[in-house]
């Protein structure tokens, strides 16, 4: 049987409970971070106040190998479609700056037109086929053409940011909508507050008889880093430690919390990163403060969403699903300004750096952008009371963000579409459901290959292997992030002993490095992932060296 057959079979009440439990549909709420490292979270090793989050992960379970794609727009297209981003239509990024668009427009590849092309289906097209209500907040990133915007791909509410990134305090009135008309931010605005209350309000004004799936993408803690005062206040000083002894401390509670065995090895500190005794000690606690308070503030919007769903007795029967679109962000984003501001008011136009970025990544290497741990390993909390074992941890099944289509999808017994009106028949998905995976946490794991391929980056996870590659990019505004040659040789890591790729086996193992970069050389074929090189001279990023 295939995968379409396969889901294509899934009918109302399919969804794999045990005996005795209810088959009502679940409300599904979905909510992603942008940015966040993987140990910055109370319940994966941070220090951060995250009550709301801290709840759900104990009343839940974390999974300890899942996965997204990297970066935003490719992580996006493959969560909302259940494909790998080049299928969606978002091999790259959207086309709206001047790296990437010259390579959209001369190219004119579907694979990386930058928007979400025809031969794909949204979850929220697909639950709402099947008779559910559905709603998103926050950040789309996914196209902005006529067609492709979330009201035409199956929300039937929205409100949010239709782009990549907006001061957090003062977007511009083209940046924000609301139902499909512009929306004027009003005095009092600030990003996460304002998806966290439109998403609270479209929870409230559902109808009581039907299910619900909510989607709220949250921009931060994107930068520019800004947050209220009197959420830095509660942070300023706390991190005077330096990035070094909160890596190690971070990495000691992970440890003990269980998400890594007693033989893994912190990473040692990036190669781009300093001493902490050689920063300004002042502006680099400020930086993280403010970044905590960024997190800090999504955690209270979690609170006012649950806080929605008992006010509307939804809570006890809602799948809570939360996870961040790639690694912590090493962009020296307003390193160069010329009359640079201390981040966190609206004036101020900066961002976290690389030293922290390490520290938001512990244990493992790289960040955004790179296919190392580092830039695609993220946190996934599921949370469904009655059905999910309380304080789990799912340390064996690999999972993918092309996953969660099929996750929802079989939690609301509904069918994956053969074919959208008016756009016709769409691809079979890539992605295959996890519920049994957080229902039984201690079951066998069901793992398949994953591939990813970003920026020329390039990684192929099977079993306990994982095949790497990193392409080591050069920013006009950023220098040099990385190290080594421009195309990096395949690495090879073994996850079962090795998760934070710190003893590299390709030597050991050719024939494992041979097997995997065929498979990854056949996948990139199947999906239209080209060479990053001969995509460069296209326009963009050009300088060869």
């Amino acid at each position: 049987m295939t995968r379409r057959e396969l889901l294509a079979g899934l009918l109302p009440g399919s969804v794999a409970l045990t005996q005795g439990q209810s088959q009502e549909r679940p409300n599904i709420v979905l909510v992603m971070v942008d940015d966040m490292g993987f140990s910055d979270i109370g319940p994966y090793g941070g220090e951060i106040r995250t009550p709301n989050l801290d709840a759900l992960a104990k009343e839940g379970v974390r999974f300890t190998q899942f996965y997204n794609c990297g970066r935003c727009c490719p992580t996006r297209a493959s969560l909302l479609t259940g494909l790998y981003p080049h299928q969606a239509g978002i091999g790259y990024m959207e086309p709206t700056n001047r790296y990437n668009r010259p390579m959209v427009e001369r190219l004119q590849a579907p694979q990386y037109q930058g928007h979400l092309n025809d031969r794909c289906a949204t979850i929220a097209e697909a639950l709402r086929a099947a008779g559910y209500q559905t709603a998103m907040t926050g950040k789309w990133h996914v196209g902005v053409q006529e067609g492709c915007r979330p009201w035409e791909r199956g929300f039937d509410r929205y409100f949010g940011l239709l782009g990549g990134a907006s001061n957090h305090f003062r977007p511009t009135a083209k940046q924000l909508f609301f139902d499909g008309g512009p929306f004027a931010p009003p005095g009092d605005f600030y990003t996460t507050d304002y998806f966290s209350r439109y998403a609270s309000r479209f929870i409230e004004e559902a109808a009581a008889d039907r299910p619900l799936f909510l989607y709220t993408a949250f921009t931060a803690p994107h930068w520019p880093i800004q947050a209220h005062p009197e959420d830095i206040a509660r942070y300023k000083g706390q991190y005077r430690m330096g990035w070094d002894e909160l890596r190690r401390r971070r990495f000691l509670k992970q440890k003990a919390m269980g998400l890594f065995g007693k033989d893994t090895r912190l990473s040692p500190r990036d190669t781009e990163s300093y001493p902490w005794e050689e920063a300004d000690l002042d502006d680099m606690d400020l930086r993280m403060a403010v970044y905590a308070a960024m997190i800090d503030r999504v955690d209270q919007g979690i609170g006012q969403i649950r806080e929605a769903l008992r006010k509307t007795r939804r809570e006890q029967n809602t799948l809570f699903l939360f996870l961040s679109d790639n690694g912590g962000c090493a962009e020296p984003y307003g390193r160069n300004a010329a009359n640079p501001k201390p981040p966190g008011p609206a004036e101020s136009n900066t961002g976290v750096f690389l030293p922290w970025a390490n520290a938001s990544n512990t244990p493992f290497r790289l960040f955004k952008h790179w296919m190392h741990e580092g830039g695609i390993a993220t946190p996934l909390i599921a949370h469904w009371p009655g059905r999910v074992p309380a304080g789990a941890i799912q340390r064996t099944q690999t999972g993918h963000v092309k996953d969660i289509l099929a996750t929802c999808l079989e939690a609301a017994g509904a069918r994956y579409p053969e074919a959208v009106p008016g756009r016709g028949e769409v691809q079979p998905t890539e992605g295959r459901s996890l519920l049994a995976a957080m229902l039984h946490p201690d079951g066998e794991a069901n793992n398949e290959t994953i591939y990813w391929e970003h920026e020329g980056n390039r990684a192929v996870r099977e079993g306990k292997w994982k095949l790497v590659s990193y392409y080591n990019e050069i920013h006009e505004e950023m220098g040099r992030v990385g190290a080594g040659r421009r195309t990096g040789m395949w690495e090879l890591y073994d996850m079962d002993t090795d998760r934070t790729e710190l003893r590299n086996l390709a030597a050991i193992h050719p024939r494992k490095v041979e097997e995997l970069s065929d498979k990854y050389d056949r996948w990139a074929t199947r999906v239209g992932a080209m060479d990053w090189e001969a995509l460069l001279r296209l326009g963009g990023y050009d300088r060869l060296e």
